[in-house]
Protein backbone atom coordinates (compact mmCIF):
# COMPACT_ATOMS: atom_id res chain seq x y z
CA UNK A 1 0.00 0.00 0.00
CA UNK A 2 2.74 2.29 0.67
CA UNK A 3 4.88 1.52 -2.50
CA UNK A 4 1.23 2.00 -4.19
CA UNK A 5 0.93 5.86 -2.46
CA UNK A 6 4.54 6.56 -3.58
CA UNK A 7 3.78 5.58 -6.89
CA UNK A 8 0.42 7.74 -7.13
CA UNK A 9 2.30 10.66 -5.29
CA UNK A 10 4.99 10.68 -7.71
CA UNK A 11 2.67 10.41 -11.12
CA UNK A 12 0.62 13.12 -9.63
CA UNK A 13 4.29 14.84 -9.38
CA UNK A 14 4.96 14.47 -13.04
CA UNK A 15 1.68 15.59 -14.13
CA UNK A 16 1.66 19.03 -12.40
CA UNK A 17 5.14 19.15 -13.64
CA UNK A 18 3.45 18.46 -17.59
CA UNK A 19 1.26 20.84 -17.05
CA UNK A 20 3.39 23.34 -15.47
CA UNK A 21 6.11 23.05 -18.15
CA UNK A 22 3.07 23.80 -20.98
CA UNK A 23 3.72 27.09 -22.12
CA UNK A 24 0.82 29.15 -22.90
CA UNK A 25 0.53 31.19 -26.09
CA UNK A 26 -1.95 34.04 -26.23
CA UNK A 27 -3.53 34.50 -29.50
CA UNK A 28 -5.83 37.35 -30.56
CA UNK A 29 -8.60 36.55 -33.13
CA UNK A 30 -9.99 39.66 -35.85
CA UNK A 31 -12.95 37.89 -35.14
CA UNK A 32 -15.68 37.32 -32.53
CA UNK A 33 -16.02 33.72 -31.29
CA UNK A 34 -19.88 34.49 -31.31
CA UNK A 35 -19.19 35.48 -35.29
CA UNK A 36 -20.06 32.03 -37.46
CA UNK A 37 -17.45 30.49 -39.30
CA UNK A 38 -14.97 33.93 -39.44
CA UNK A 39 -15.32 33.53 -35.29
CA UNK A 40 -15.93 30.23 -34.96
CA UNK A 41 -12.57 29.52 -36.80
CA UNK A 42 -10.78 30.80 -34.14
CA UNK A 43 -12.10 28.82 -31.83
CA UNK A 44 -11.84 25.67 -33.38
CA UNK A 45 -8.16 26.15 -34.06
CA UNK A 46 -7.64 26.49 -30.83
CA UNK A 47 -9.77 23.48 -29.69
CA UNK A 48 -7.49 21.61 -32.51
CA UNK A 49 -4.53 22.32 -31.36
CA UNK A 50 -5.25 22.23 -27.67
CA UNK A 51 -5.84 18.51 -28.15
CA UNK A 52 -3.16 17.30 -29.42
CA UNK A 53 -0.21 19.23 -27.92
CA UNK A 54 1.40 18.38 -24.43
CA UNK A 55 3.60 21.55 -25.44
CA UNK A 56 1.84 24.31 -25.94
CA UNK A 57 -1.94 25.66 -25.08
CA UNK A 58 -3.40 28.38 -27.15
CA UNK A 59 -5.61 31.17 -25.65
CA UNK A 60 -8.17 32.71 -27.61
CA UNK A 61 -9.10 36.24 -27.10
CA UNK A 62 -11.56 38.45 -28.94
CA UNK A 63 -11.36 41.54 -30.45
CA UNK A 64 -10.54 44.10 -28.40
CA UNK A 65 -9.40 42.04 -25.09
CA UNK A 66 -5.43 42.09 -25.82
CA UNK A 67 -5.59 43.94 -29.04
CA UNK A 68 -7.81 45.99 -31.61
CA UNK A 69 -7.95 44.11 -35.02
CA UNK A 70 -6.34 46.38 -37.36
CA UNK A 71 -3.16 46.49 -34.75
CA UNK A 72 -2.59 42.38 -34.57
CA UNK A 73 0.27 42.55 -36.91
CA UNK A 74 2.30 45.18 -35.01
CA UNK A 75 1.25 43.90 -31.70
CA UNK A 76 2.59 40.00 -32.61
CA UNK A 77 5.25 41.29 -34.61
CA UNK A 78 6.45 43.52 -31.32
CA UNK A 79 5.79 40.57 -29.33
CA UNK A 80 3.32 42.28 -27.01
CA UNK A 81 0.73 39.66 -28.11
CA UNK A 82 1.98 35.79 -29.09
CA UNK A 83 -0.31 34.62 -32.14
CA UNK A 84 -3.21 36.39 -33.94
CA UNK A 85 -5.82 34.50 -36.03
CA UNK A 86 -6.57 37.07 -38.82
CA UNK A 87 -6.42 37.93 -42.37
CA UNK A 88 -3.40 39.31 -44.68
CA UNK A 89 -6.25 41.61 -46.02
CA UNK A 90 -6.15 44.21 -43.21
CA UNK A 91 -2.34 45.42 -43.65
CA UNK A 92 -2.96 46.52 -47.29
CA UNK A 93 -2.57 49.99 -46.01
CA UNK A 94 1.41 48.81 -44.70
CA UNK A 95 2.14 46.46 -47.24
CA UNK A 96 0.49 46.55 -50.87
CA UNK A 97 0.67 43.10 -51.51
CA UNK A 98 -0.66 41.91 -48.40
CA UNK A 99 -4.40 41.61 -50.17
CA UNK A 100 -3.03 38.92 -52.43
CA UNK A 101 -2.63 36.06 -49.77
CA UNK A 102 -6.32 36.89 -48.66
CA UNK A 103 -8.21 37.29 -51.30
CA UNK A 104 -8.04 38.47 -55.22
CA UNK A 105 -10.88 40.20 -57.05
CA UNK A 106 -11.47 37.64 -60.09
CA UNK A 107 -8.86 35.55 -58.72
CA UNK A 108 -8.99 31.69 -57.60
CA UNK A 109 -11.40 29.87 -55.58
CA UNK A 110 -10.70 27.84 -53.00
CA UNK A 111 -9.66 25.07 -54.46
CA UNK A 112 -7.13 26.93 -56.76
CA UNK A 113 -6.39 29.64 -54.04
CA UNK A 114 -4.89 26.27 -51.68
CA UNK A 115 -3.16 24.65 -54.55
CA UNK A 116 -0.99 27.36 -55.02
CA UNK A 117 -0.18 28.40 -51.36
CA UNK A 118 -0.07 24.89 -50.47
CA UNK A 119 2.02 23.09 -53.80
CA UNK A 120 3.02 25.82 -55.66
CA UNK A 121 5.02 29.19 -54.11
CA UNK A 122 2.52 31.15 -52.22
CA UNK A 123 3.26 30.30 -48.89
CA UNK A 124 6.75 30.96 -49.38
CA UNK A 125 6.09 34.40 -50.92
CA UNK A 126 3.38 35.02 -47.90
CA UNK A 127 6.21 34.68 -45.45
CA UNK A 128 8.86 36.44 -47.64
CA UNK A 129 6.27 39.45 -47.67
CA UNK A 130 6.49 39.72 -43.88
CA UNK A 131 10.49 38.87 -43.97
CA UNK A 132 11.18 41.78 -46.44
CA UNK A 133 8.65 44.27 -44.95
CA UNK A 134 10.35 43.74 -41.19
CA UNK A 135 7.84 41.72 -39.23
CA UNK A 136 9.10 39.58 -36.96
CA UNK A 137 6.01 36.56 -37.48
CA UNK A 138 5.70 33.29 -38.46
CA UNK A 139 2.66 33.27 -40.85
CA UNK A 140 0.85 29.55 -41.18
CA UNK A 141 -2.48 29.59 -43.99
CA UNK A 142 -5.15 28.75 -41.21
CA UNK A 143 -8.71 28.91 -42.64
CA UNK A 144 -10.36 29.23 -46.06
CA UNK A 145 -13.92 30.40 -47.29
CA UNK A 146 -16.01 30.40 -50.39
CA UNK A 147 -16.94 33.35 -52.13
CA UNK A 148 -18.53 36.25 -49.78
CA UNK A 149 -21.71 38.46 -50.98
CA UNK A 150 -20.96 41.30 -52.90
CA UNK A 151 -22.42 43.87 -50.42
CA UNK A 152 -25.53 45.03 -48.54
CA UNK A 153 -27.02 48.12 -49.93
CA UNK A 154 -29.99 50.60 -48.96
CA UNK A 155 -31.12 51.75 -52.53
CA UNK A 156 -30.86 49.15 -55.66
CA UNK A 157 -27.89 49.58 -58.04
CA UNK A 158 -28.81 49.30 -61.75
CA UNK A 159 -25.75 51.07 -63.10
CA UNK A 160 -22.04 52.29 -62.38
CA UNK A 161 -23.75 55.67 -61.81
CA UNK A 162 -25.70 54.60 -58.80
CA UNK A 163 -22.68 53.67 -57.44
CA UNK A 164 -20.96 57.62 -57.77
CA UNK A 165 -20.85 59.10 -54.27
CA UNK A 166 -21.78 56.54 -52.32
CA UNK A 167 -20.00 55.91 -48.62
CA UNK A 168 -18.72 52.22 -48.21
CA UNK A 169 -17.26 49.46 -45.77
CA UNK A 170 -15.18 47.54 -48.29
CA UNK A 171 -12.42 45.05 -47.62
CA UNK A 172 -8.97 44.75 -49.88
CA UNK A 173 -8.27 45.17 -53.28
CA UNK A 174 -11.92 45.52 -53.86
CA UNK A 175 -11.95 48.80 -52.44
CA UNK A 176 -9.40 49.98 -54.82
CA UNK A 177 -11.73 49.33 -57.97
CA UNK A 178 -14.88 50.72 -55.76
CA UNK A 179 -12.32 53.79 -55.46
CA UNK A 180 -12.09 54.06 -58.69
CA UNK A 181 -15.75 53.99 -59.23
CA UNK A 182 -15.94 57.19 -57.61
CA UNK A 183 -17.50 55.06 -54.14
CA UNK A 184 -15.66 56.41 -51.14
CA UNK A 185 -13.98 53.44 -48.84
CA UNK A 186 -13.62 52.63 -45.68
CA UNK A 187 -12.36 49.50 -43.39
CA UNK A 188 -14.11 48.91 -40.74
CA UNK A 189 -13.82 45.88 -38.33
CA UNK A 190 -17.10 43.70 -38.11
CA UNK A 191 -18.19 44.88 -35.03
CA UNK A 192 -18.10 48.71 -36.48
CA UNK A 193 -19.83 48.04 -39.31
CA UNK A 194 -23.70 47.81 -37.81
CA UNK A 195 -23.35 51.32 -35.99
CA UNK A 196 -21.78 53.25 -38.83
CA UNK A 197 -24.93 52.02 -41.36
CA UNK A 198 -27.25 53.05 -38.44
CA UNK A 199 -25.98 56.30 -38.48
CA UNK A 200 -25.35 56.87 -42.17
CA UNK A 201 -21.67 57.13 -41.84
CA UNK A 202 -21.66 54.59 -44.62
CA UNK A 203 -24.44 53.76 -46.92
CA UNK A 204 -23.32 50.31 -48.18
CA UNK A 205 -21.35 47.82 -46.93
CA UNK A 206 -19.39 44.24 -47.62
CA UNK A 207 -18.15 42.25 -44.97
CA UNK A 208 -18.85 38.25 -45.21
CA UNK A 209 -20.95 35.49 -46.38
CA UNK A 210 -24.53 35.59 -45.47
CA UNK A 211 -24.65 33.79 -42.75
CA UNK A 212 -22.26 36.05 -40.86
CA UNK A 213 -23.65 38.93 -42.46
CA UNK A 214 -27.12 37.98 -41.03
CA UNK A 215 -25.51 37.33 -37.09
CA UNK A 216 -24.30 41.45 -37.32
CA UNK A 217 -27.98 42.58 -38.66
CA UNK A 218 -26.91 44.26 -42.01
CA UNK A 219 -30.63 43.35 -43.16
CA UNK A 220 -32.39 45.58 -40.62
CA UNK A 221 -30.81 48.51 -42.35
CA UNK A 222 -29.71 47.65 -46.14
CA UNK A 223 -32.43 45.62 -47.86
CA UNK A 224 -30.70 44.78 -51.49
CA UNK A 225 -27.98 41.90 -50.72
CA UNK A 226 -25.81 42.01 -54.01
CA UNK A 227 -23.90 38.58 -56.07
CA UNK A 228 -21.71 37.23 -56.83
CA UNK A 229 -18.72 38.48 -54.67
CA UNK A 230 -16.18 39.12 -57.29
CA UNK A 231 -14.08 41.41 -55.05
CA UNK A 232 -13.97 37.68 -52.83
CA UNK A 233 -14.15 34.44 -54.89
CA UNK A 234 -12.28 33.52 -51.76
CA UNK A 235 -10.90 34.05 -48.65
CA UNK A 236 -7.83 32.91 -47.23
CA UNK A 237 -7.04 33.42 -43.16
CA UNK A 238 -3.67 33.11 -41.73
CA UNK A 239 -2.17 32.15 -38.03
CA UNK A 240 0.39 34.77 -37.28
CA UNK A 241 3.05 33.71 -34.43
CA UNK A 242 5.78 36.22 -33.10
CA UNK A 243 9.03 34.88 -34.68
CA UNK A 244 10.71 34.28 -31.19
CA UNK A 245 8.03 32.36 -29.89
CA UNK A 246 7.88 30.25 -33.07
CA UNK A 247 11.84 29.63 -32.81
CA UNK A 248 11.83 28.57 -29.51
CA UNK A 249 9.02 26.04 -29.84
CA UNK A 250 10.27 22.78 -30.36
CA UNK A 251 10.14 21.10 -34.36
CA UNK A 252 7.14 18.59 -33.30
CA UNK A 253 4.92 21.38 -31.70
CA UNK A 254 5.54 23.42 -34.68
CA UNK A 255 4.31 20.26 -37.19
CA UNK A 256 1.29 19.88 -34.55
CA UNK A 257 0.74 23.77 -35.28
CA UNK A 258 0.74 23.20 -39.08
CA UNK A 259 -1.42 19.80 -38.71
CA UNK A 260 -4.10 21.96 -36.51
CA UNK A 261 -4.28 24.47 -38.98
CA UNK A 262 -4.82 22.79 -42.29
CA UNK A 263 -7.88 20.26 -39.93
CA UNK A 264 -8.70 24.12 -39.59
CA UNK A 265 -9.22 24.83 -43.07
CA UNK A 266 -11.39 22.10 -43.85
CA UNK A 267 -14.01 22.36 -40.91
CA UNK A 268 -13.92 26.40 -41.65
CA UNK A 269 -14.48 26.13 -45.18
CA UNK A 270 -16.84 23.09 -44.80
CA UNK A 271 -19.13 25.08 -41.84
CA UNK A 272 -19.72 27.77 -44.63
CA UNK A 273 -20.20 25.59 -47.56
CA UNK A 274 -23.27 23.81 -45.24
CA UNK A 275 -25.13 26.81 -43.55
CA UNK A 276 -25.24 29.73 -45.81
CA UNK A 277 -27.96 28.88 -47.63
CA UNK A 278 -30.42 28.65 -45.00
CA UNK A 279 -29.20 32.04 -43.92
CA UNK A 280 -30.39 33.73 -47.50
CA UNK A 281 -33.67 31.80 -47.42
CA UNK A 282 -34.06 33.06 -43.96
CA UNK A 283 -33.27 36.74 -45.76
CA UNK A 284 -35.48 36.80 -48.19
CA UNK A 285 -38.78 35.05 -46.43
CA UNK A 286 -38.66 36.29 -43.28
CA UNK A 287 -36.24 39.49 -43.44
CA UNK A 288 -37.54 41.48 -46.70
CA UNK A 289 -34.19 41.36 -47.97
CA UNK A 290 -34.29 41.70 -52.03
CA UNK A 291 -31.35 39.16 -53.89
CA UNK A 292 -29.94 40.90 -56.70
CA UNK A 293 -26.95 39.63 -59.14
CA UNK A 294 -24.74 42.04 -61.03
CA UNK A 295 -25.57 42.03 -64.44
CA UNK A 296 -23.04 40.94 -66.87
CA UNK A 297 -22.12 44.53 -68.05
CA UNK A 298 -21.47 45.60 -64.28
CA UNK A 299 -19.47 42.70 -64.21
CA UNK A 300 -16.99 43.30 -67.05
CA UNK A 301 -16.80 46.99 -65.38
CA UNK A 302 -16.04 45.38 -61.98
CA UNK A 303 -13.36 43.27 -63.99
CA UNK A 304 -12.26 45.92 -66.15
CA UNK A 305 -11.51 47.95 -62.88
CA UNK A 306 -9.98 45.44 -61.24
CA UNK A 307 -7.33 44.45 -64.23
CA UNK A 308 -6.55 48.33 -64.30
CA UNK A 309 -6.33 48.70 -60.59
CA UNK A 310 -3.80 45.49 -60.76
CA UNK A 311 -1.46 46.53 -63.29
CA UNK A 312 -1.15 50.32 -61.19
CA UNK A 313 -0.11 48.75 -58.11
CA UNK A 314 2.47 45.90 -59.99
CA UNK A 315 3.74 49.33 -61.50
CA UNK A 316 4.16 50.42 -58.41
CA UNK A 317 5.33 47.97 -55.99
CA UNK A 318 8.28 45.39 -57.04
CA UNK A 319 7.08 42.78 -54.67
CA UNK A 320 3.41 43.09 -56.05
CA UNK A 321 4.51 42.71 -58.80
CA UNK A 322 6.52 39.50 -58.09
CA UNK A 323 3.47 38.11 -56.51
CA UNK A 324 1.01 38.97 -59.06
CA UNK A 325 3.09 37.68 -62.28
CA UNK A 326 3.52 34.34 -59.55
CA UNK A 327 -0.06 33.69 -59.52
CA UNK A 328 -0.94 34.36 -63.12
CA UNK A 329 1.56 31.88 -63.78
CA UNK A 330 0.24 29.43 -61.82
CA UNK A 331 -3.53 29.91 -62.92
CA UNK A 332 -2.37 29.88 -66.71
CA UNK A 333 -1.53 26.42 -66.04
CA UNK A 334 -4.81 25.42 -63.74
CA UNK A 335 -6.81 26.80 -66.62
CA UNK A 336 -5.79 23.74 -68.66
CA UNK A 337 -7.16 21.60 -65.43
CA UNK A 338 -10.22 23.82 -64.07
CA UNK A 339 -11.96 24.69 -67.52
CA UNK A 340 -11.95 21.23 -68.60
CA UNK A 341 -12.67 18.71 -65.25
CA UNK A 342 -16.14 20.04 -63.60
CA UNK A 343 -19.55 19.62 -65.11
CA UNK A 344 -21.56 22.57 -65.80
CA UNK A 345 -23.58 24.00 -62.51
CA UNK A 346 -27.17 22.72 -62.85
CA UNK A 347 -29.75 25.98 -63.21
CA UNK A 348 -32.69 23.73 -61.83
Amino acid sequence: MKLKAIALASSAALLTTGAQAQDVIEMTSAFGKNLPILGTAGVDFTDKINAISDEVEFEHFDPGELVPTLEALDAVSNGSVDAAYTTSGYWQGKITAASLFAAVPFGPEAGEFLAWMLYDDGHELFQRMYDENGYNVHVQPCGIIAPETSGWFKNEINSMADLEGLNMRFFGLGAEVMQRLGVSTSLLAGGDIFPALERGAIDATEFSMPRIDARLGFHQIAKFNYFPGWHQPATMFELLVNKDVWDGLDERTQRQIEIACLANITTNYAEGEATNFEAMIENTEQNGVTIKTWSPEMLAAFEENWNAVAEELAAEDAYFAEVWADLQEFRAGYKTWGDTIYLPRPRN
